[in-house]
């Protein structure tokens, strides 16, 4: 190893070699690692290189210290393997508002430790400092803009800025084409207004994002759930003959860092999905929330990126990664592009001229990308913590998803779990989670939750968490994991 690396680099590649070969099975379960000193002197790295590395192993979950006995490695956290759906089926009514409706009473009460909400909470999840200075300086600058009103499909200079962004997810979007929209979820009502009909049965994943259900049935839509790997997202067979058979008139998916499962649709499989959706005329529509997020470089492209004819529209938003508060989104709707925008001018209008242009400004400054990055690598070593956490705390048999982007993780719990009930224990300690039934129709998913690792990981949360593992194990029968 050189020695050129700096102190922090030598042990993050120290941790980073063991724990290839912990999962590759070099270093099985069980077995012992050399003590501080011995790997210290085998490598010719210092002790506290060695400390730091062993330290930030046992925080992911992959060793453990023995008393008077030194470090072993754990049994790792395994992933969950299989959909829990095997076949498509007709949402009836829906039974996910009331309990989705008891979660977010929970959240809003004070002093709970929120594991729930999808939105990253404190200042170093996002660049505000940065934006804000960008806001007062145009405000200082233009400010006419706050006495008129903002016409769709919103300014060019941030319809390009999204245009560009584009590229690196494989899309050759047009600036003329893109609408600005207040956030994602008025980008994807949009969507559905312009490619369906009261009536009409939209495919969808299953485990799905909760609020579709109820996006759904506000329109007049019908719901089929389509199974979805874990791993690999929409299981294309089955979407296949859905297409084939004619039983959905459009489909909503997230083919990159699904939310809740984390996953990224192969690269084969968003080729078919293209090559489906023009082969049957079906439209689709791409939430894209997350794409931005994932943590591999360069990143998959989107679906979009092998979609020649328009079939696919793409929806995203700004809120996960820059700024909440300012709820832009936006979408490119494909062949459906004039109806979205006569759409986004009769029910919403335009979108704030000044905050457009300054998220404008700040994109093209780089700051956005320099942020990403940052943000990216905290959140894959968060989501690392929080899965050590999980396999250190939550009874034998837990498995949770290997996310590929974003800050959201999925836990099966043992069968005998539930996970409503786990919520309301968990709500009495304090802890507010979100339970399986929320993603889906039917019991399927009773024994899963999902979990936010998107705020600082300090001694509250860490806590929270062994409460939440030591309540999974009463409910499983066991006795809590030490």
């Amino acid at each position: 190893m050189s020695t050129a690396l700096a102190p922090r680099t030598r042990y993050q590649a120290l941790a980073e070699e063991l724990a290839q070969a912990i999962h590759a099975g070099r270093l099985p379960a069980g077995s012992g690692l050399p003590s501080l000193r011995e790997c210290a002197s085998q490598r010719g790295l210092s002790l506290n290189t060695v400390t730091a590395a062993y330290r930030l192993l046992e925080d992911q979950g992959l060793i453990a210290a023995r008393p008077q006995s030194g470090f072993y490695v754990r049994s790792v956290l395994a992933e969950p393997d299989a959909s829990l759906r095997r076949q498509p089926s007709q949402v009836q009514g829906s039974a996910q508002q009331q309990l989705l409706a008891e979660v977010m009473e929970a959240q809003a009460q004070p002093g709970m430790l929120n594991l729930a909400l999808a939105i990253p909470k404190g200042p170093r999840f996002y660049p505000q400092e940065r934006l804000a200075k960008v806001t007062a300086q145009l405000l200082r600058q233009q400010p006419e803009w706050l006495s008129r009103y903002a016409l769709p499909p919103g300014p060019l200079a941030l319809r390009e800025q999204v245009r560009l962004r584009a590229q690196r997810l494989g899309m050759a979007l047009r600036a003329e084409d893109i609408v600005i929209t207040h956030g994602a979820m008025e980008a994807l009502q949009l969507a559905l207004r312009a490619c369906t009909r009261p009536g009409d049965t939209v495919g969808i994943e299953a485990p799905a994002y909760f609020n579709i259900y109820d996006l759904l049935a506000s329109l007049g839509l019908k719901a089929l759930e389509l199974p979805t790997h874990p791993r690999h997202g929409l299981l294309m067979d089955e979407l296949e003959q859905a297409m084939a058979d004619g039983r959905i008139d459009a489909l909503v998916c997230m083919p990159t860092v699904h939310n809740p499962l984390g996953c990224n649709m192969p690269l084969a499989n968003r080729q078919r999905l293209a090559a489906l959706a023009q082969q049957h005329q079906v439209p689709v529509i791409e939430d894209m929330v997350y794409s931005e997020l994932q943590y591999a470089e360069p990143p998959a492209p989107a679906a979009r990126a092998f979609d020649s004819e328009g079939w696919i529209l793409v929806c995203s938003s700004f809120s996960k990664a820059i700024a909440p508060d300012y709820r832009l989104g936006w979408i490119d709707a494909g062949r459906y592009a004039t109806a979205v925008r006569h759409l986004k001018f009769a029910s919403s209008g335009g979108e704030s001229e000044l905050l457009c242009q300054s998220l404008a400004a700040f994109l093209q400054s780089g700051h956005y990308d320099h942020h990403l990055r940052s943000i990216r690598r905290l959140y894959e070593q968060q989501v690392a913590s929080v899965r050590g956490l999980v396999a250190r705390h939550f009874p034998e048999g837990t498995r949770a998803t290997q996310p590929e982007g974003g800050f959201l993780l999925w836990l099966e719990l043992p069968a005998g779990v539930d996970s409503l009930a786990l919520f309301r224990a968990a709500l009495a300690e304090g802890v507010v989670i979100m339970p399986g039934q929320v993603y889906s129709q039917g019991a399927r998913y009773r024994h899963c939750i999902r979990l936010s690792c998107a705020q600082v990981l300090d001694e509250r949360y860490v806590d929270g968490m062994k409460v939440l593992g030591a309540l999974a194990c009463e409910a499983a029968g066991v006795s809590e994991v030490s």
